[in-house]
């Protein structure tokens, strides 16, 4: 980690490995604020990017399917009406949770919507999502897209009944961290005052500013902070604390979790499509950005803004990396290479 700061990799960061339901290790290195030189603690609260995915927007609608609510074999026509008799009313939920919906990738949504009213912008993001037209064929490959996991947060507030980020706080987030713990969180644009130690990201050339405390995603900015690709912040051990209850209930070692776990185990289950999870990514079969060490049985995610967690199943070991690494600017992308050269790192100690 020295060596990554040392290095330009980051400006700093923050490492967990825990295995078998204990914390191993825990370290800050660096500055969480070069401009400030405010440094890295373990508290840093980090603007976590796509890990708000399987962290947040995966978990809403598996706990909502457990309920009954739902069932992640749906077409999405079958939930928001909007989509029937469109090309893309076979799409069900699971082709969006594994990235195999022929939705695009990306688009810059924030561009058109920046001149629309505040309260206005997310029912107009979603009439482009409807109108998004398909790049393949629905269930034929994958192509990793944040289009999708908004349509997912749309689906899950309509069936829900309540925003995305109220819904987790009461039902998913509130049985897993204790009362006077924030945990995981949403940070709204309208939300000022706030005094918590965020690490800066990027100094924003389109926003003018250093985003500390607001999203670094811009289609989430422009949507209110709150969306189903990105807007999650926390700290590592508040990853740790959700991932470790994740954990525990997949093996069986939690005696009232959250989720079941015949849940756990479809979750974590890859495509035989395109080898992802429901939410959650698994490694690459060359240059995996967890390194050489994790068992083929692992799941995790990577973050835009240099965040990751990658859990092995098999070995019951977890690695929490957390950087700004788009502090102050996202070009640098040093962190290719040293996320594998981490990993195999903490696997050769601890694995």
């Amino acid at each position: 980690m020295e060596c990554g700061i040392t290095e330009g990799v980051f400006p700093g960061g923050v490492l967990l490995v825990a295995g078998k339901g204990e914390i191993l290790f825990i370290g800050a290195y660096g500055y969480a604020d070069l401009f400030s030189r405010r440094k890295m603690t373990p508290e840093t609260i980090f603007d976590l990017a796509s890990l708000t995915k399987p962290l947040a927007t995966a978990l809403a609608v598996l706990h909502l399917h457990q309920g009954g609510k739902l069932n992640v074999e749906q077409p999405v026509a079958d939930l928001l009406p909007i989509f029937q008799g469109r090309e893309k009313n076979r799409i069900t939920l699971w082709h969006l949770l594994v990235h195999e919906s022929g939705l695009p990738a990306y688009r810059p949504y924030y561009l058109g919507l920046a001149g629309v009213h505040p309260l206005k912008r997310k029912e107009h993001l979603r009439l482009l999502l409807a109108d998004e037209r398909l790049e393949y064929p629905i269930g034929s490959r994958v192509l990793y897209s944040d289009l999708g996991f908004m349509l997912l947060e749309w689906v899950a507030e309509a069936v829900a009944g309540r925003p995305l980020d109220v819904y987790l706080k009461k039902h998913v987030y509130g049985e897993i961290y204790r009362s006077d713990e924030n945990g995981l969180f949403f940070p709204e644009l309208r939300f000022q005052g706030c005094n918590k130690p965020f690490a800066a990201t990027e100094f924003c050339t389109w926003r003018n500013r250093l985003m500390i405390g607001k999203v670094h995603d811009e289609n989430a900015y422009v949507a209110g902070g709150i969306s189903g690709h990105a807007g999650l912040f926390g700290s590592a051990g508040d990853v740790w604390r959700l991932l470790s209850h994740l954990i525990g209930g997949f093996h069986g070692k939690i005696q009232k979790p959250l989720f079941r776990h015949e849940i756990m185990e479809m979750a974590f289950r890859p495509s035989p499509v395109g080898g992802r999870a429901m939410g959650f990514d698994t490694p690459s079969p060359e240059r995996a950005s967890c390194g050489q060490h994790f068992s083929k049985r692992t799941v995790g995610h990577l973050g835009f803004t240099g965040t990751s967690f990658w859990i092995d199943l098999e070995r019951d070991v977890t690695v929490i990396l957390l950087t700004n690494r788009v502090h102050p600017f996202r070009g640098n992308e040093k962190i290719r290479t040293f996320r594998p050269m981490i990993h195999d790192a903490v696997m050769e100690v601890f694995g």
